[in-house]
């Protein structure tokens, strides 16, 4: 009797773990797992399983060993992400240094990866993403923005009010657009 009512008892907290894995949102393959060993222990049978979850009797089988023998983290997928190169701090620094350049090149931002903080990346797309975190276009490299050089701006402004002045009747009546 006691060892019945251990069993149900070890039965419950299994049960509600995978309740928990399963409340929590996981990955899809995560999910499936867990639902597949979930409905074995409610005792449901492994063809219904298998049609419900459109997954194999051999998988619901292999994962419901699995969890008796290792529980809830073995339903878990090992397989966590590549780790970054940079470290966020790095990452913050990195971001800061390319805003207060007045220009910017691939080159620049390679070396400066290279000496600071010893990461070199195998694909260009890499230099690319950390220009874009910047909010910096890596595709056109100008030494200084003129929107931010305001006699710059004054002066098209008034070059663009004379030209629109000089012509205002031909674009009025439709000759010059």
């Amino acid at each position: 009797m006691v060892n019945f009512l251990l069993e149900q008892l070890k039965k419950d907290e299994d049960i509600a773990s995978l309740k928990s894995l399963i409340s929590s949102n996981p990955d899809a393959r995560e999910l499936k797992r867990a639902l597949a060993v979930l409905m074995v222990m409610e005792g449901h049978p492994y063809r219904i399983i298998s049609q419900t979850l459109c997954v194999s009797e051999f998988f619901i089988g292999h994962w419901k060993k699995a969890f008796k023998a290792e529980g809830i983290q073995r339903l878990k997928l090992g397989y966590q992400g590549k780790k970054r190169y940079l470290a966020p701090n790095q990452l913050a620094e990195t971001i800061e240094w390319l805003k207060n350049k007045e220009y910017w090149h691939l080159d620049d931002l390679i070396n400066y990866l290279d000496l600071e903080h010893d990461v070199i990346y195998k694909s260009k797309q890499s230099y690319y993403d950390l220009f874009s975190s910047a909010r910096i276009s890596w595709k056109k490299s100008v030494k200084i923005n003129p929107r931010f050089d305001e006699e710059l701006v004054k002066k098209k402004t008034i070059e663009i009010n004379n030209f629109l002045a000089r012509n205002s009747s031909e674009i009025e009546t439709g000759k010059m657009i």
